[in-house]
């Protein structure tokens, strides 16, 4: 299987390497960690405690991880070295920052020689993935290594168990070898077993993006942005968040036609990549729109214009800047991303709104359609018509806003329940085998 493996992924390489090497030399992406990924030069054991390997693809597992490691660290007496890798610049660059206590590293592409090397190097006991990073050439190295493997906050959307069950004769069996399966809800641990999981071991926890997720408006990190950003009381906040074309154009047209009527209305733009970070900021220089970026924020201090537009060109800080938001726009939603993470604007008591394509949160959004807590949008030329009817009624704003939040509240709990579920299985017999480290 390794064969055949390396020979699509190679044929892949060679088919996509015009559109690398233009985003290497354009935008700077792929350049670093290459021995990581291309050779599995992962660094080695650092003592003699077992090492248990996380991986976070990008920004947002990263952040949601936190917690997970920690408890995981405290309910084994700190026992494990911990190695925690990722896919992306903004995610390895984000998880030196917050993960100062761990080893931190890139996840090797899925050649048999890159994985086989990694996991010679690192000597897991135990590999966690987040959400669904099914690499079959990866799963079969632990496999082959009988290395434990857990995948925790699983989801399968309708278009991955499609994908997915075209492939299960290659999947079914790496599925079997999974330790722990800690699934988000019972339709998605149903489609899991379906493919191969086993029902023994696969357990619905909830969601983890429900845990850690901050409710107060003024702790120190949102109140650093509200004061640097110079908000006021009786400012409304409108942030268009994880944006991708054409979401910022809309959010722009949106805050020029209704800050007549609303002086105090402001607008935090937030793109979902760094590389369109430039884009944007030409954008509203092209439609003569003053645009303030965060990253040269400490140079002018206060001394900018309020009728700027803020462009949040920084990576970590999207979650503590939706503690400012009175309406939040959670983009991805107007594209082919289907959706980012409204959990957080929600938790804070924003009143949300999303496009039509959501499918990566379809549960959450339907839950939060029930709390009517959400809304929905069908084209972006519904933005400004919903948007001005919410700042026309701020009771209507302000409850769509407390109902999310404690929709969001009540779901806490699958942190702990993860946790247990893999400090039961890191702590159980094994017998892992170890060839010597290249």
């Amino acid at each position: 299987m390794s064969g055949l493996l390396n020979t699509i992924y190679a044929g892949l390489l060679v088919l996509l390497s015009p559109v690398i090497v233009w985003r290497m030399v354009r935008h700077g992406r792929y350049r670093r960690g290459l021995p990581e990924k291309l050779v599995g030069q992962l660094p080695k054991k650092q003592d003699d405690r077992p090492v248990v390997w996380f991986h976070a693809v990008s920004v947002g597992e990263v952040l949601q991880l936190r917690n997970v490691i920690e408890g995981f660290r405290s309910g084994t007496d700190n026992r494990y070295q911990i190695l925690l890798t990722t896919s992306t610049d903004s995610g390895y660059d984000l998880a030196v920052e917050r993960y100062s206590d761990c080893t931190v590293s890139w996840f090797p592409l899925d050649f048999s020689w890159a994985v086989s090397r990694a996991l010679k190097r690192v000597q897991p006991e135990m590999v966690v993935l987040a959400e669904l990073e099914l690499w079959p050439g990866f799963l079969s190295a632990c496999r082959c290594l009988k290395v434990k493997t857990a995948v925790i906050n699983a989801r399968m959307s309708d278009h991955s168990y499609r994908g997915y069950g075209r492939l299960q004769w290659l999947i079914q069996p790496l599925l079997q070898h999974l330790s722990v399966v800690a699934v988000q809800t019972d339709e998605y641990a149903e489609r899991l077993i379906d493919l191969g999981t086993s029902p023994q071991h696969t357990t619905v926890t909830g969601s983890i993006k429900f845990d850690g997720v901050a409710t107060d408006r003024f702790n120190p990190a949102t109140a650093a942005l509200r004061n640097l950003f110079d908000i006021r009381k009786d400012d409304i906040v409108l942030i268009a968040g994880s944006t991708q074309d054409p979401e910022e154009q809309m959010a722009i047209d949106a805050w020029e036609e209704l800050r007549s009527e609303w002086p105090n209305l402001r607008l935090i733009i937030v793109p979902r990549h760094r590389e369109r970070f430039d884009s944007v900021a030409s954008l509203l220089h092209s439609q003569q729109v003053a645009c303030l970026r965060r990253s040269e924020m400490e140079l002018h201090g206060n001394k900018f214009s309020r009728d700027s537009v803020i462009l949040l060109d920084t990576i970590g800080e999207l979650s503590a800047c939706w503690g400012l938001a009175d309406v939040a726009f959670v983009g991805g939603s107007f594209g082919a991303r289907q959706g980012q993470n409204m959990l957080e604007p929600a938790a804070y008591g924003a009143a949300v709104l999303v496009g039509p394509n959501t499918a990566n949160f379809r549960d959450i959004v339907k839950c939060l359609v029930a709390e009517k807590a959400v809304i929905e949008l069908k084209t972006t030329d519904q933005f400004i018509i919903e948007l001005r009817r919410l700042l026309r009624n701020d009771t209507q704003r302000n409850t769509m806003g407390f109902r999310a939040s404690e929709f969001v509240q009540r779901q806490s709990g699958a942190v702990a329940r993860t946790i247990e579920l893999l400090t039961e299985v890191s702590e159980s017999d094994h017998c892992v085998s170890h060839p010597t480290a290249a």
